[in-house]
């Protein structure tokens, strides 16, 4: 198994700017001449004031520094090209401390104080046949039933195998299996992968999926996965996009999961459908969208977590900043806008905002022996999103982008658990990437 360690900080550098050269040097010209080499700066300021936690922590305030190294070799020549992708990660804290720590921007230390400084180091072996590829090690993938995501200051990682295969322009076919992961905060490499809302463990996951574009507009998603002694989980997707004429459009997104307890089922029985169906309709700059999604099953629907941060496997409309609106029966509806400002001469900036509403939550017909927090009968819940992003058009700088989002979140008593209390939330985002090689 490819394991990462923590190392400090001189020689993660060290070793992340000389290993890319050292590899190169003893392949083909293919390995060297398509590998590439990526540095992304990453400065992450979080708040959120929790305005109704009673007996717990009500005020978080962290900042943080990223910095990435992201090497993907080339493929040796040959029917079966081999190659490796490398990555070294330091992330160095600005300003924390242990009264308002707790927005998994830093891990902790032993005496409860966030770290000053941390470091990982992780790599993947990949082999390439035509045009299908399997990796092993540590990898970020990318699935609706299993995906890592990146909603702090390093995305988390999951050992284990990948497969992708596309000899068809328009199928790809994707499966892996995974046995343990890291918080994008944490240097341990052998960490549990979990049901996020249970916080029951799994060590095997294994998934399997097809997403076919027969058009343009058209695109079409299947996929199976089994968390082993946790839950099966099945998901079918649909998009095609309408053009009116040359400035309007409608795009159709629909998403559905149906989920059973597997197994020995850790966190109880579970019999749950949860779908998306959003209409997104798009006039030159100004984008309108509507969304509804709803549960059906008397626990949450779930996805994949690692020790404390959520994957990105819930592809459904009202997904949004804080709130996924997944509670047991629980009906939801969003109603967003979207402006891209370039026509009114301010080319790279855009403006976001977003309300969803959710209610009929009721989980008071659940069957006992299960893992999931209680959320009463009758619960309701709303969250209103923010988001204003500028990135760098030309110059030294392009690319570099500063984002600023805002999230207000307001439940009845019963749903108002741990971070998804009531609480107005502020994130500052500032990130430049790079190419060295």
């Amino acid at each position: 198994m490819m394991k990462l360690k923590r190392l400090s900080v001189s020689p993660l550098l060290l070793l992340a700017c000389a290993s890319p050269g050292l590899v190169a040097e003893e392949a083909t010209p293919g390995f060297r001449e398509d590998s590439r080499l990526f540095l992304t700066q990453r400065n992450v300021y979080f708040h959120r004031n929790l305005l109704n936690n009673p007996g717990g922590q009500n005020y978080r305030e962290e900042w943080a520094h990223g910095m990435m190294l992201d090497y993907r070799s080339g493929y040796t020549r040959g029917t079966v090209g081999v190659g490796v992708d490398a990555h070294a990660y330091l992330g160095l804290k600005l300003d924390s401390n242990r009264a308002r720590t707790g927005t998994d921007l830093l891990p902790m230390g032993s005496r409860g104080r966030p770290e000053d400084d941390y470091s990982e180091l992780g790599a993947a072996v990949k082999l390439r046949v035509s045009r299908s590829e399997l990796r092993y090690g540590s990898q970020a993938p990318m699935s609706p039933v299993f995906g890592t995501g990146n909603a702090r200051l390093f995305a988390p990682m999951a050992i284990g195998f990948s497969l992708s295969s596309q000899e068809r322009d328009d199928l790809l076919l994707d499966a892996g299996h995974f046995t343990s992961g890291n918080d994008g905060n944490s240097t341990n490499s052998d960490g549990a992968l979990k049901a996020l809302y249970a916080q029951t463990e799994t060590r095997r996951v294994d998934y399997a999926g097809a997403n076919w574009t027969p058009g343009e507009s058209t695109r079409l998603s299947v996929y199976a996965s089994r968390f082993e002694d946790i839950w099966r989980q099945y998901y079918a997707s649909a998009s095609q996009r309408l053009d009116l004429d040359d400035l309007r459009a409608l795009t159709f997104d629909l998403n559905l999961y149906r989920t059973l307890d597997q197994g020995r089922a850790k966190a109880g029985a579970i019999d749950n459908t949860t779908g998306s169906l959003s209409v997104r309709y798009s006039q030159g700059p100004h984008a309108l969208t509507l969304a509804h999604q709803r549960v059906r099953g008397d626990e949450p629907f779930d996805y994949l977590g690692f020790d404390r941060q959520p994957g990105t496997s819930i592809y459904l409309a009202n997904s949004v900043q804080v709130l996924d609106f997944n509670a047991p029966n629980e009906r939801s509806w969003q109603l967003r806008y979207d402006l891209d400002l370039a026509p009114f001469g301010v080319p790279g900036l855009s403006f976001m905002t977003r309300y969803v509403r959710g209610d009929q939550i009721d989980d008071s017909q659940r069957r006992g022996g299960s893992a999931y927090q209680r959320y009463g009968e009758d619960g309701k819940r709303w969250e209103r999103d923010i988001e204003l992003r500028y990135v760098v058009q030309a110059g030294a700088a392009k690319d570099l982008s500063i984002r600023l989002r805002q999230a207000s979140i307001r439940a009845s008593s019963q749903v108002n658990q741990a971070d998804t209390a009531d609480n107005n939330e502020l994130r500052v985002i500032v990130e430049y990437p790079l190419q060295l090689l």
